[in-house]
């Protein structure tokens, strides 16, 4: 059986349904809440997300599945909004433990088995560029979910008219193109956007918080769970911000859906001038290299608006780090790196200048001992949850 996943709308897929004879099919047709980050797939829940909404158990069916089939718009080097919920919601089709893979920290699997992606992207106009960053992004997504990419594939639309036939004309999606943004009003205002659902309480609003310290300006802290229903609204509420500081956390590889359909929005509703764009990301494993994806996500984005990028801070091991900054100084030990980084972020921001992304690992704190720390810890939280450490294992 094939798994279809897909972001088309209902008479789209009813002209591409034929294709896909007995394939289970995930599409938007019910409400799909973002992933909370809260690691109950893998601590609480083994297997399965804790949120019951009809999408909690993708990384069951990516398991039951012969080959996963992925139909979606390119949006940012990636996939739209729903078909990165979709993978955010499939965390659970693996481990949280980690294992060097190609020397890499990844996700251990959950089930012996090595699946068979197939990706489909629409959009009109795709240059090379863009089509490579999807083959980039994809075999990074399937590097960690432990699966193959079988083959990318590339459609100005997904549907293709039949000749003759005004009936059979496709009603494809249109690509969303940006509101011609206006003269840059130099307001000194600046935003923050905490892009993690755990809000100033994640990582990613600690990170925020300490950043803050180094400005100027008293920036005003904006978290994007808190505007999910009203994303219009959120973008009213920056529009007035001359520089935009982006708070988000790595989820499968690449931006938080919520993060996604945000910018999606921006695209269709942003009336305002010209911005400054900053970018502090975070991620649970030890390479901070794995953020390429996710900075690149960004800068697309950022020319799509007509923004101009400032620069970025990515740091890995965030998990640690968030830990860490409640319990000692920054720039002590472990937090070294990331306090420089910090530091020349904030510099750039206060004078408006660019800089080159910045990349940073812990401080003097070796990947074996991380990994094997992280790792002993998810046998702690079972027993907090009531479960054995092998319940965290359970096949579906």
């Amino acid at each position: 059986m094939k798994l279809v996943i897909h972001d088309l709308k209902q008479d789209e897929w009813g002209l591409l349904a034929d294709c896909y004879p007995d394939a289970r099919v995930i599409s938007e047709d019910k409400p799909i809440q973002p992933c909370a980050g809260c690691f109950g797939c893998w601590s609480v829940t083994p297997g399965e997300c804790v949120v019951k909404d009809g999408f909690h158990d993708m990384g069951v069916q990516i398991h039951r599945a012969e080959e996963i089939v992925v139909i979606s718009r390119y949006t940012y080097g990636g996939f739209s909004g729903f078909v990165k919920n979709v993978f955010d919601r499939s965390l659970a089709y693996v481990l949280p433990q980690f294992e060097i893979v190609k020397g890499e920290s990844h996700h251990k699997k959950r089930y012996a088995e090595d699946k068979p992606f197939t990706f489909i992207f629409y959009g009109q106009e795709l240059t090379e560029a863009e089509k490579r960053s999807a083959w980039r992004y994809v075999k990074a997504v399937c590097t960690n979910i432990r699966g193959h990419v079988k083959n990318v594939l590339f459609r100005e639309e997904m549907v293709p008219a039949a000749a003759g036939s005004e009936e059979s004309r496709p009603v494809c999606p249109e690509v969303p193109t940006a509101a011609a943004p206006g003269k840059t009003v130099a307001t000194g205002k600046m935003a923050f956007l905490i892009g993690s659902m755990r809000g100033i309480e994640g990582n990613s609003g600690k990170l925020a918080g300490k950043l803050a310290e180094y400005l100027k300006v008293a920036p005003a802290i904006n978290e994007l769970k808190r505007y999910l229903q009203d994303l219009p609204g959120l973008v009213k509420e920056l529009e007035d911000a001359e520089t935009l500081v982006l708070c988000l956390p790595l989820y499968v590889d690449g931006l938080p859906a919520q993060v996604i359909r945000f910018m999606e929005s921006m695209e269709r509703e942003y009336q305002g001038g010209l911005k400054k764009i900053y970018l502090l990301a975070n991620m649970g494993l030890y390479e901070s290299r794995q953020l390429v994806n996710l900075f690149g996500a960004v800068k697309q984005w950022s020319v799509k608006m007509g923004f101009s990028y400032g620069g970025g801070l990515g740091v890995s091991a965030g998990e640690m780090i968030g830990v860490l900054l409640d319990v000692l100084p920054y720039r002590f030990w472990v937090t070294k790196d990331v306090a420089k980084g910090t530091e020349r972020l904030a510099a750039a921001i206060c004078s408006g200048q660019r800089i080159e992304d910045i990349y940073v690992e812990p401080y003097a704190f070796p990947r074996a001992l991380y990994n094997a720390i992280a790792n002993s810890g998810w046998s702690r939280n079972a027993k907090a949850a009531g479960l054995r450490p092998r319940d965290l294992y359970r096949q579906l």
